[in-house]
């Protein structure tokens, strides 16, 4: 079982050390871990931020561990040059199309929520988004108009089998949650939304046992926050995933919390070949201070070890102890505590 190793850039090393302790304590047999570079620390040693060897990396790994990408040095290369076109470029040369982005709210943390506790105390849902269509992998650019403005476009557009391939494990996500799907769109103004919805009504016809509601997008962000302890498994495209599960995040009290999973359709001996991640970026303004919350990027690697690799047991001994450790007060500077990274780290460890 072999794992990429990315930390990348800003406070990714720092939480990536501790989910990498947590790796090694399980002492699983037949797990290797290789480092890489990705992100402007790639940048800066290959002059790009996904080079050869780290693709190289990608490729021959079953999957691969993520830290974050992102450095306020490199606001002013060219696009294709940032930290962050590191992680569109791995979803697209790897295939991962598929976004898990579960939001849960830890028991003794209700309070912890903007929310009210008891309404904060409800949520347990699933965001599944698409990741490799909309407007981040679509024709853009800058032009000139005809009467001298500058006009900046970006083209949002979904194929038949973007869509349909997405339902399907969304369909499939909510088949093995509460069997209800809640598909995000904006049907109303976008002619790729109708498209997302006529094929979503489709693909439910395959799923019987799962009962599909359609909300727009609008609509869903304010009842993310009215109510949502309604939703269970939600689906929607990459722009619109990329902020309700930003939303989410908030909800059950802080980004630092949130992993994610990015799966595609390759599959290795032992599981779905996928990149795991936190969603929270590489916040340089605490970088190298020993404050962030490492959190998501343990729960990171749990997913890693579910769906990569089928060790539902170890994942979920994983996400037992961070969920002791939070709720014995193990709280970072995100959450008004004042344990540092390294601190957290040693509790999740103990509850091991």
């Amino acid at each position: 079982m072999k794992i990429a190793i990315l930390p990348g850039d800003g406070i990714g090393p720092e939480i990536m050390a501790e989910a990498v302790r947590v790796l090694r304590a399980l002492d699983l047999p037949g797990v290797e871990l290789h480092d890489g570079l990705v992100g402007a620390a790639a940048w800066r040693a290959h002059g790009h931020p996904l080079p050869p060897e780290t693709l190289k990396l990608m490729r021959e790994c079953d999957a691969i561990l993520f830290g974050a990408v992102g450095d306020p040095a490199c606001d002013g290369l060219e696009r294709h040059l940032r930290p962050e076109q590191a992680v569109l470029g791995m979803r697209k040369e790897l295939g991962l199309f598929a976004n898990l982005r579960p939001a849960k709210v830890f028991p003794g943390l209700e309070a912890h929520s903007s929310l009210r506790p008891e309404v904060a105390g409800a949520i347990d849902l699933m965001i599944v988004r698409e990741l490799n269509g909309d407007v981040y992998f679509g024709e853009k650019g800058m032009r000139t108009t005809s009467d001298g403005q500058r006009e900046g476009y970006d083209i949002m557009s979904y194929s038949e089998s973007e869509v349909r391939r997405i339902a399907h494990v969304a369909f499939r996500t909510a088949q093995g949650r509460s069997g209800r799907l809640c598909s995000v769109d904006k049907a109303n103004v976008l002619e790729t939304s109708q498209l997302w919805r006529d094929v979503m009504i489709e693909v439910a016809a395959d799923y019987p046992d799962v009962t599909l509601e359609h909300m727009y997008v609008d609509n869903a962000a304010m009842q993310l926050v009215r109510a949502p302890g309604k939703f269970d498994t939600i689906v929607t495209g990459n722009l619109f995933g990329d902020i309700l599960s930003d939303q989410a995040s908030m909800c059950v009290g802080s980004i630092g919390l949130l992993a994610s999973a990015s799966l595609g359709a390759e599959q290795t001996a032992f599981g779905t070949k996928g990149a795991y991640e936190p969603i929270h970026g590489s916040a340089p303004d605490i970088a190298g201070k020993g404050l962030a919350n490492p959190v998501a990027m343990i729960l990171s690697a749990a997913m890693m070890l579910r769906h990569s690799f089928g060790l539902e047991a170890e994942a979920a001994r994983i996400e037992a102890a961070v969920a002791s450790a939070l709720n014995a007060g193990a709280l970072g500077a995100d959450l008004g505590g004042n344990m540092g990274t390294a601190a957290i780290g040693d509790a999740v460890l103990a509850a091991l």
